[in-house]
């Protein structure tokens, strides 16, 4: 199961420390990365059943004001690298560059 969490409708002056200190009161969180000036983070959990409880208590209650939107976070799809086979320019695969007319 999954112990990490979406935490987003934060105020842009929340910090990871505040965060993480106000959960902390309740839940043992292991990680908690606010994303600067963006409204959102991540917390994670020591275990998957504090994770689901945090949810459930968390989704729509009041911090700092906002009202918060918790969520289970979803794995971030890997870009890039790899082998994407085909050619960088036509992206199908062709080999061949298809001008923009």
């Amino acid at each position: 199961m999954n112990n990490k969490l979406f935490m987003g409708n934060l105020d842009y002056s929340v910090t990871s420390e505040e965060l993480k200190a106000f959960l902390s009161e309740k839940w043992e969180v292991t990680e908690c990365r606010v994303i600067e000036g963006k409204g959102f983070g991540f917390v994670t959990f020591a275990s998957a059943d504090a994770a689901t409880q945090a949810k459930d208590e968390l989704n729509d209650a009041e911090f700092k004001g906002r009202k918060l939107k918790a969520d289970f976070a979803k794995e971030r799809e890997r870009t890039g690298g790899g082998d994407r086979g085909g050619d960088r320019r036509g992206g199908n695969g062709g080999g061949g560059y298809k001008p923009r007319y």
